[in-house]
């Protein structure tokens, strides 16, 4: 990324001599990244050195590589090991307006770390190799979903300066209480064995060497009947399509319909409307207020994608799947600042997916007009 900015030549290593193969201008390689990006989607960006500098375990070796989805990095052999917090049922009612349970959310947190550290303890490991090293440094990784449906309930927008502070604030308080969680973890089963060689020495002493990750959510979300991870709403209705057995899922955003419901406008016509274009941006008679809070994930600028991933990733020991859905518009330029901007955020890696660039996809519009359905 310096050799880029400052116009500078590339070597490429060849990783099995450690020999140079050939130079090229860090340019051209860019280029080539950010167009293909384009074209299909792939390659998203991981930033090693910005991992490396936030290893736990720098005595362990150098972290080369991350688990698929981005969110776990790994050195030789280790295994990742998620789950994820609903946050979409953290919001309370009983005050009159909606408001974050902090003590539930605590009390999941709590829970979640230990239910996260057994399985540590009870997998069955293929390979002796990748149990020495998970058991050495029990990593784990709780993340969330279901936040773009908490902040629905508490009628913020996601493209808003409120949800990026809250987004900091809310993932500030659940890694303290998996830290805090940890500690008492240690103190009842005793630290991770490779606890002296960590960061963490002389203190905190602690259970695992991390505890949060954001994982992408793909299957558990659908199942837990909430929202992507940390991602906005796809769209107000959308068909879903190969997972789950291959059965195409028809979803329509159930926080929508209750919200229309309650200031009278649900009906039929509106229905069929929202169901053809996925959005309600373009339907007349929706009061402003509504449209900003049920804005899409392709309607959203950008930008505010990044800044949640931030948010999250500050206080995130791992790292933070993130996919910036873009429109079939965006172009090769907004890509290259894109990936740059989450350079210098210091994030640790990041994905683009521009609309329709793939011939299957598992996320799709409806689209009645073309044949389609919802």
């Amino acid at each position: 990324m310096e050799a880029l900015e400052k116009g500078l030549d590339w070597d490429l290593i060849n990783p099995r001599t450690k020999k140079i193969e050939k130079s090229v201008k860090a340019i051209g390689l860019w280029q080539n990244i950010v167009r293909q990006a384009w074209k299909t989607g792939d390659p998203g960006v991981i930033f090693l050195d910005t991992i490396n500098r936030r290893n736990p375990l720098p005595g362990s070796g150098e972290i080369q590589s991350t688990n698929p989805c981005g969110e776990v990095p790994l050195v030789d052999y280790e295994s990742c090991n998620l789950g994820s917090v609903n946050l979409s049922g953290m919001v309370s009612f009983l005050s009159g307006r909606p408001e974050i349970d902090y003590l539930k959310l605590e009390k999941v947190v709590t829970t979640g770390i230990r239910f996260l550290d057994n399985i540590i303890s009870v997998n069955y490991y293929l390979l002796p190799e990748v149990e020495a090293v998970t058991k050495a440094h029990r990593k784990i990784g709780l993340g969330v979903m279901g936040w773009a449906e908490m902040l629905i309930q508490l009628e913020i927008p996601y493209a808003s300066q409120e949800a990026v502070g809250l987004a900091e604030k809310i993932m500030k308080f659940i890694k303290n209480s998996s830290h805090n969680a940890s500690e008492s973890l240690a103190k009842e089963k005793g630290k991770f064995p490779k606890w002296e060689e960590s960061i963490y020495f002389p203190e905190p002493e602690l259970r695992n060497a991390t505890c949060n990750s954001i994982a992408p959510t793909g299957t558990i979300s659908v199942i837990a009947n909430t929202s992507y991870s940390i991602e906005p709403l796809f769209a107000l209705a959308y068909n879903r399509v190969g997972i789950l057995g291959g059965v195409t899922q028809t979803e329509i955003s159930s926080f929508l319909i209750k919200k229309l419901k309650i200031l009278g406008l649900w009906n039929e016509n509106l229905e069929n409307a929202i169901r053809s274009q996925g959005s309600i941006k373009n339907i007349d008679g929706i009061p402003d207020k509504v449209r900003k809070l049920f804005e899409t994930s392709l309607e959203i600028p950008w930008d505010y994608h990044l800044l949640h991933q931030k948010a999250f990733q500050k206080y995130t020991d791992n790292a933070v799947s993130k996919t910036i859905n873009l429109p079939e518009n965006a172009s090769v330029e907004d890509i290259s600042e894109i990936y740059l901007r989450a350079w210098k955020y210091k994030l640790k890696g990041i994905t683009i997916y521009r609309y329709g660039s793939k011939s299957r996809q598992v996320l799709q519009k409806c689209n009645l007009n073309s044949g389609g359905d919802c």
